[in-house]
């Protein structure tokens, strides 16, 4: 099994390109060759504002919207996920194993951020995929250094794909 990527767009503002789909599976693959991930399953969804506020303040408790939430279907720290995979590899048969998780994304605060930060609604998905890709398998930001250690991440796996600033 290699890394699979399942999307759907249930927003109606922004029209979701197949390059943009291409180029995010790209980013699938560098951001799990960067983690020594080979497989699995990633479900990624574009929203707009309202549904991701709905989503974050049931699932989290805060009351607004947000650029990307992730749910991972594993619920271990990253330096547990080999014998995750070594497990779920073995059972085919089960409809979850291999599943990383949910990536949800707000298109309506992507369209914004990317304007406020002078760059490509592409290059801003891109950002927010890898960002919530990097959640599913553990990574968080809590404080300085584990923010720092994330941006970089971010950054070259970006960097990788030709999306730059």
């Amino acid at each position: 099994m290699s890394l699979q990527l399942d999307w759907s767009n249930e927003q109606e503002k922004q029209e979701i390109p197949e390059a943009w789909i291409v180029k995010l599976e790209q980013l699938l693959v560098l951001a799990g060759e960067a983690e020594g991930i080979d497989s699995g399953e990633v479900s990624l969804t574009f929203t707009n504002d309202e549904e991701i506020h709905q989503l974050n303040r049931d699932y989290r408790g805060i009351d607004r919207p947000t650029d990307v939430l992730s749910f991972a279907m594993q619920e271990d720290g990253v330096d547990e996920l080999d014998i995750i995979f070594e497990v779920d590899n073995e059972e085919d048969d089960d409809p979850i194993s291999g599943m990383l998780g949910d990536i949800i994304i707000s298109v309506d605060t992507a369209v914004v951020q990317s304007e406020e930060y002078g760059h490509s609604l592409e290059r801003e998905i891109g950002f927010l995929f890898v960002h919530g890709f990097l959640h599913l398998i553990g990574y968080d930001h809590q404080d300085d250094e584990t923010e720092a250690e994330m941006t970089a991440k971010q950054e070259a796996i970006l960097q990788k794909a030709g999306l730059t600033r």
